[in-house]
């Protein structure tokens, strides 16, 4: 009993200590009872939703290696870059931790993670991770190494109104062009009907993108010499077309929709079809019945294949101060097995990037998931890697460009002359980048 209590303790004030930015992380070793070894890992999105999941997965873990302790500290995501700095300037990281590739270049340049490479290549996990999701996750970082191991990610799709499709007698468009014939289909100014949602506010620009990037078939934001490829005309024309769907299939508010606001619109009933990612399932699900929504993968671009943009990853890094470091890469190999990495995928609605988990029976009985794997796992789909690296492409999407877009939209700024103004922002951001890197 009173060995028992000791190794309690010592576990709480591990979790104390972590929610108070001085975790008794990696700097030793933490002993428990018995000659246990105790792992800290730091959840980046610690919460109601999540949190149960870990609990969860760290149980099983626990129970399967009984020499071996992981303790637990939940970190709201609003709260978790900080405390991730502030533990790599003062000491006190954990053993390991939840990381995204939002975060992931930042942790990368103050050397806090230790690559993962040659454990991937040796390890349980070779083959089994789906290779477009590491190659987000390696493109995020200067020297293209694997600093964390993917769990999941998301993708963009279209949503649809499966009963306005019956009604009208069209089917899920495939390609681009009947995209575009079935938004003017299910167009009725005269019911309030619109085929289509864009969205003109806030968060405007990566969904463009999407759309722009998804017609032209175009694989790279940057060409071998650096240059921005957004420009390309083939990219301009795929705008201009987005563009004139504005007030012809779509409601006049939407140059000022945010996401809230375009939900709100398609979920009240007056729209078709709507473009945004898995996350918003549970909305569309809950307001008008999974019998009435289903999703669309992006369609296919003039090559033939699908071109979709690569999606934030979230996953597993070890960090570099680490004295556990192969018991810490082992705890993030069984997270990433496909038991594991099934039940994380299945609780919390997202894709999973073990490949193996697209065999789980609840795969197929989930339309919009279904889909998206089906199309990420695809070999012919490319994805366009967004430039995630670049500290000033939050400020150039939302501060320089979100207002232009609107300008597109209403009529008063030609497409090419807004993607040239996006194009030169962004070489020369990648020029800066490559400078400070050495590239």
């Amino acid at each position: 009993m009173i060995e028992r209590s000791r190794r309690l303790a010592i576990v709480a004030v591990v979790v104390t200590l972590g929610a108070g930015l001085a975790a008794c992380g990696s700097d030793e070793p933490l002993p428990s009872a018995g000659g246990k070894t105790t792992l800290v890992f730091w959840d980046d999105n610690g919460g109601p939703a999540r949190t149960p999941v870990w609990k969860h997965i760290i149980a099983e873990y626990n129970k399967a290696n009984p020499g071996v302790e992981v303790a637990y500290v939940g970190i709201p995501i609003a709260q978790a870059q900080q405390k991730y700095d502030t533990a790599i300037a003062g000491g006190g990281l954990p053993d390991v931790g939840g990381v995204s590739t939002a975060a992931l270049a930042g942790l990368v340049a103050q050397k806090a993670l230790e690559p993962l490479d040659e454990r991937l290549t040796s390890g349980a996990l070779n083959g089994k991770l789906n290779e477009q999701v590491l190659s987000t996750v390696k493109g995020t970082v200067p020297d293209g190494k694997t600093y964390m191991i993917p769990m999941s990610t998301n993708m963009g799709v279209f949503w649809y109104r499966t009963d306005w499709f019956k009604e009208a007698g069209i089917k899920p468009p495939r390609t681009w062009d009947e995209f575009f014939a079935a938004t003017e289909r299910l167009t009725d100014t005269a019911n309030n009907r619109y085929g289509f949602t864009i969205r003109g506010g806030a968060g405007s620009i990566a969904q463009m993108l999407e759309v722009v990037y998804g017609q032209s078939g175009i694989t790279e934001i940057f060409d071998a010499s650096g240059r921005a490829t957004v420009n390309d005309p083939r990219n301009v024309a795929a705008l201009t077309r987005l563009a004139g769907l504005y007030k012809k299939v779509t409601p006049e508010a939407d140059i000022g929709n945010d996401y809230t606001k375009m939900v709100a619109q398609f979920d009240g009933g007056n729209i078709g079809i709507m473009q945004h990612n898995l996350g918003s399932y549970q909305d569309h699900a809950k307001t008008l019945g999974v019998d009435k929504v289903a999703a669309l993968a992006v369609p296919t671009s003039t090559s033939g294949a699908h071109s979709i943009l690569s999606n934030p990853v979230s996953g597993i890094g070890l960090f570099a101060t680490g004295r556990n470091k192969d018991a810490a890469y082992r705890f993030a190999e069984f997270v990433a097995s496909k038991q594991m990495n099934s039940y994380w995928s299945e609780k919390t609605g997202v894709l999973p990037a073990n490949i193996e988990v697209g065999e789980e029976p609840w795969i197929s009985g989930l339309q919009h998931i279904s889909t998206a794997l089906t199309i990420l796992n695809d070999p012919a789909t490319r994805v366009v890697q967004m430039p995630y690296h670049l500290p000033e492409f939050n400020a150039i999407t939302k501060t320089d460009m979100e207002p232009e877009f609107q300008k597109v939209l209403q009529g008063t700024l030609p497409a090419k002359d807004f993607l040239d103004a996006f194009a030169a922002r962004l070489t020369e951001a990648q020029a800066s980048y490559k400078q400070r890197n050495g590239g």
